[in-house]
């Protein structure tokens, strides 16, 4: 097991009562960083086929990995430039097919992963989006999770015949009003005994155990009965990846599991401490939230050769590419930037975390917009661990040592390779510390990530409240 921190009074540190948990990140697209699906090795082009994700899957659960989280976005990068040259030239999350449709696939080659996929909830409505989850947590026998997101792009507000997209905090508040909704509808809409398939009698479910859910608010007006009966979770396992302060607002009220960046430990550390501290204000265990930080991984039996193999990669990446796509992340057009100046901090209505990363979040490095681009390209923003399978698992315990973490949300650069790299190499060495597990535990995605009998929401959780019969204690 790994040792906690040695306390500030000098006491003994004892030991860290949680395993390392991941979760592998992907995208229904053409790799997860511009021009990286050109190297060799790299099989993305295969997104479209079912056999991609239904191989992917099996090497995670062989892995023993949580989830597969796949990402999703709607509208295209059309910031930088001005236009979607491009992005459309360079295959920047472009195309990108709906990751809910693999889900049933990749559950009926698996017993045990967790499926969380993305759902952007500014261009939703809650009925039938509470359908289409409670139907995928159905399908997979209680392994799906939700990763709730309000969007940054303003070409996705213009393709669903918006002006523009809401205010960045405007759109937190109207998920707030949106997850009160699917709520009401997984939670309170039916009875836990409202079914009973009685054969003898003919009745399927008892009519006043079932419940009409009404709503009128800022955002939104409905009434209706949830189309699903209840699901095994019921809500899905919730997970959330807001960065900014009112992100993290949201995250610490509604996320079981919450996704954090960051390129260094102490950075990674505040934002721990920060999101348990606003999940107690919230009335919650602040252990009751799991965090998980962005992490790419480049391994091999050496460190030698995971040094050559990561420069190999470096020199894929499309600068012109990566730069389109965190031009649209931020906002900003940074084809107006010298590439070689260092960057500075902008607001904007996007991903706000995105530049605050690489600016006011480290003073201690000045970043130029080639540096970043150079190092987004090989698995996103996010911080870099190259090295063998002993140096990988040495990083790894340290990273849980000075920032609390939970686990990791691994972000590969080659695909699968990176993940074969990882479940052959790596997962070895860390079940041989005795920090990862060697089987899964039983029960529902919820349940193997917090315990048994932990299928539905905690009681100090919000979407609690909304149960007609509470059965958590």
């Amino acid at each position: 097991m790994l040792e906690m921190p040695a306390p500030i009074d000098g006491t003994a540190p004892g030991p860290l009562k949680k395993q390392l948990r991941l979760n592998a990140i992907d995208m229904m697209c053409m790799g997860c960083t511009p021009g990286i699906w050109t190297h060799p090795r790299d099989q993305s082009e295969g997104y479209t086929s079912l056999r991609y994700w239904t191989e992917l899957a099996k090497i995670l659960e062989r892995g023993k990995f949580d989830a597969i989280f796949i990402a999703d976005i709607f509208g295209v990068y059309d910031v930088y430039r001005g236009g979607t040259a491009p992005a459309f030239l360079n295959a920047v999350e472009f195309p990108v097919c709906d990751p809910m449709m693999v889900v049933p696939a990749m559950a009926l080659v698996t017993e045990h992963l967790g499926f969380g996929v993305t759902g952007t909830i500014s261009y939703e409505l809650p009925y039938s989006f509470a359908r289409r989850v409670s139907t995928l947590d159905h399908l997979t026998e209680g392994r799906f999770a939700w990763n709730i997101v309000t969007g940054y792009l303003a070409s996705a507000a213009r393709a669903f015949g918006l002006k523009d997209q809401l205010t960045h905090d405007e759109r937190y508040d109207r998920a707030d009003e949106f997850m009160e909704i699917v709520y009401k509808l997984w939670e309170q809409s039916w009875d836990e005994d409202a079914v009973v398939r009685d054969k003898k009698s003919g009745v399927f479910a008892h009519p006043e155990k079932i419940h009409k859910v009404s709503h009128k608010g800022r955002w939104f007006e409905m009434e209706g009965y949830h189309l699903c009966e209840p699901s095994p979770q019921r809500t899905p396992l919730l997970f959330q990846a807001g960065a900014s302060n009112r992100g993290r607002e949201f995250a610490a009220k509604h996320a079981e599991c919450v996704f954090i960046g960051g390129n260094t430990r102490p950075i990674v550390a505040r934002s721990v401490a920060d999101i348990r501290r606003r999940a107690v204000e919230q009335g919650r265990d602040p252990r009751s939230v799991l965090i998980f930080a962005a992490l790419t991984v480049v391994t091999a039996p050496t460190d030698e050769e995971a040094r050559a193999k990561y420069e190999d990669y470096r020199r894929h990446v499309n600068i012109e590419g990566t730069l389109a796509l965190i031009s649209g992340y931020s906002g900003i057009d940074f084809s107006r930037y010298d590439l070689d100046a260092p960057i500075a901090f902008f607001e904007s209505n996007a991903i706000q975390s995105f530049v605050e990363a690489f600016t006011v979040a480290d003073p201690s490095r000045i970043w130029t917009l080639r540096e970043v681009a150079l190092d987004a390209g090989v698995g996103g923003s996010g911080p870099k661990e190259v090295g063998s399978p002993q140096t990988i698992a040495d990083a790894l315990e340290q990273w849980m040592r000075e920032t609390d973490i939970d686990g990791f949300n691994l972000v590969y650069a080659v695909t699968p390779g990176d993940t074969l790299d990882f479940v052959d190499l790596v997962v070895p060495e860390l079940q041989r510390r005795g920090i990862y597990k060697t089987e899964y535990s039983p029960g529902t995605l919820r349940e193997k990530l917090f315990g048994a009998g932990m299928c539905h929401l905690r009681s100090d959780h919000p979407g609690a409240a909304y149960r007609v019969q509470p059965d958590v204690p």
